[in-house]
């Protein structure tokens, strides 16, 4: 450990990523200094406590349990002694317009018989699709989530090398990779499939016929914030994922990850300043050197770590001086992903209806996408998401009451937003289309609701400085977007890394938690 004794390391701001590095990092011997502008850890994992009721206000499903079991190994400890984590027998509820409830059951056997229900050759396309996923999986895993992005170079060299020979067998992938997938000529056609030109939509209907079923596929794309007619088919590794590992939830609600990293990292020695606002980071001679905070101190480290938006990071947090514009404009030039429209409402009155995770689609999606991506207005026809995290947990909303998230796709920021102005009329729209779905029995929520927080796409801009309030980073709708993502590693600033969900290898609490051990990895090769 001798080598890091002298080594200090300051990470600006307390998300789940800046805490997942600070932990490994911790757990290496590195002095870490969190300072966190909020009052609470977190980032956009947070919560709202109101007159008995308990709201997470950011992530709701957790996936990938492996990525959580990992993160508290580095630290020789147990993810049990910490945290609860609790199976969801079935991951979704799904709501159509014409009446249809579907349930994903974490059951594949039984989601496939769901799925038969509706069209006989959809319950067979099931198991076809997650082999076809899987392959993909074992080709893109390892670069896009166990490493650290370089040049496309970089990416090309790591597929052309699983293609050769396999992945190393070290790899301690979610999904334990097979060693032998048959040849390389298999190897070869799973990398051809990652690379695929085709978008998400057009690969999921050649799998199944069905529309609810394509549009139950489709909606992983908004997973990052982005679109299934124009997104990839290589994200089809989304849902694979979650077929694969389930669906999960933290007993006592999600915010209680965010408690339990704190923990950990403060009984590893890291120092987390909350109330704390970072102005600038400090360059000397191209080399981070500290940060400079709102009052004016100046704190001193070998190592800077940002985990704030990174395209917010190289506007506001860097001089003009040492600012690369060029950079910055192409970062500003790439899409924002998409933003979110929450209203949290404790009502007082249990919808049996609901499961813990629901989703009512719009009958319409490609103009739900044109609103969103093309036109850049709120959907005028949404499909809304609700989490009743109360359904599994009682602890979350007094007795015979019910914690409703209610969450909308709604555009990132531009000169046209106005939500001072839409907000309190978008939310009756809200009401209104949620009153529609046949069998969900939501007709009377307006008379229930007894205490409400709204957040719109102003909030994520003010309060997390999220780049034109989006929600996960940048959208992946470009075809070149998984291998443009903004990398771990400042390029002309040495002793910068970025950490996050705007960073590689994207949204998403088990991806975020993967970009703090990559920039802890960087940290140990680079700094030595």
């Amino acid at each position: 450990m001798s080598h890091h004794t002298t080594k200090n390391i300051i990470i600006v701001g307390a998300g789940i990523g800046g805490l997942s590095a600070a932990i490994r990092l911790a757990a290496k011997g590195y002095h870490v200094h969190i300072l966190e502008r909020q009052p609470l850890v977190g980032g956009k994992l947070n919560q709202v406590l109101l007159e008995g009721f308990s709201f997470d206000t950011g992530p709701s499903l957790i996936t990938m349990p492996d990525v959580f079991r990992d993160l508290f190994q580095s630290a020789q400890r147990r993810i049990e002694d910490y945290l609860e984590l609790v199976p969801l027998a079935i991951t979704c509820r799904y709501f159509y317009r014409d009446g249809l409830v579907l349930n994903a059951w974490s059951d594949q056997p039984r989601l496939a018989r769901e799925f038969a229900q509706l069209c006989p050759a959809d319950g067979d396309a099931l198991q076809r699709f997650i082999a076809y996923a899987e392959n993909i999986y074992q080709a893109a895993a390892d670069p896009f989530l166990y490493h650290s992005l370089g040049s496309p170079f970089d990416v090309m060299g790591t597929f052309v090398r699983y293609v050769m020979s396999g992945h190393p067998s070290s790899a301690t992938q979610e999904v334990q990779l097979r060693d032998d997938p048959s040849s390389v000529r298999s190897r070869l056609q799973a990398v051809l499939a990652a690379l695929s030109p085709s978008t998400l939509d057009h690969l999921i209907r050649t799998f199944f016929t069905d529309k609810h079923l394509q549009q139950l596929f489709n909606r992983y794309a908004t997973y990052n914030g982005s679109s299934p007619y124009q997104v990839a088919s290589v994200y089809s590794i989304i849902p694979y994922v979650e077929l694969i590992s389930g669906g999960w939830y933290f007993k006592g609600g999600i915010y209680t990850l965010a408690l339990a990293l704190e923990k950990l990292a403060r009984e590893l020695g890291v120092s987390i300043t909350t109330n704390c606002d970072v102005r600038r980071i400090l360059v000397e001679h191209s080399e981070a050197r500290g940060v400079v905070l709102a009052d004016g101190r100046v704190l001193r480290a070998d190592v800077v770590i940002a985990n704030s938006d990174v395209v917010t990071t190289h506007r506001e947090l860097l001089s003009p001086a040492v600012r690369n514009e060029r950079f910055v404009r192409r970062l500003e030039g790439l899409e924002p992903s998409c933003s979110g429209f929450v209203l949290m409402l404790g009502v007082n009155k249990r919808y049996l209806q609901l499961s813990h995770h629901n989703i009512f689609f719009s009958d319409d999606y490609r103009a739900e996408f044109a609103d969103l991506f093309g036109r850049h207005v709120p959907p005028g026809n949404p499909t809304i998401y609700i989490c009743a995290t109360s359904r599994s947990d009682a602890t979350q909303a007094p007795e015979g009451h019910e914690n409703l998230f209610v969450l909308v796709n709604a555009p990132y920021l531009t000169a046209r937003s106005d939500w001072q102005r839409d907000a309190s009329a978008y939310r009756e729209r809200v009401l209104d289309v949620l009153a529609r779905y046949p069998r969900a029995g939501l007709e009377d929520l307006r008379e229930h609701i007894i205490c409400e927080v709204m957040l719109t796409p102003e909030d994520f801009w003010q309060k997390y400085g999220a780049n034109r309030g989006s929600i996960y980073g940048l959208s992946s709708n470009s075809r070149m977007a998984p291998f443009t993502r903004p990398g771990n590693r400042a390029r002309e600033i040495s002793h910068l890394y970025f950490v996050g969900g705007s960073t590689h290898p994207g949204g998403g609490v088990p991806l975020v938690m993967l970009s703090g051990k990559i920039v802890a990895e960087l940290v140990e090769i680079d700094e030595q």
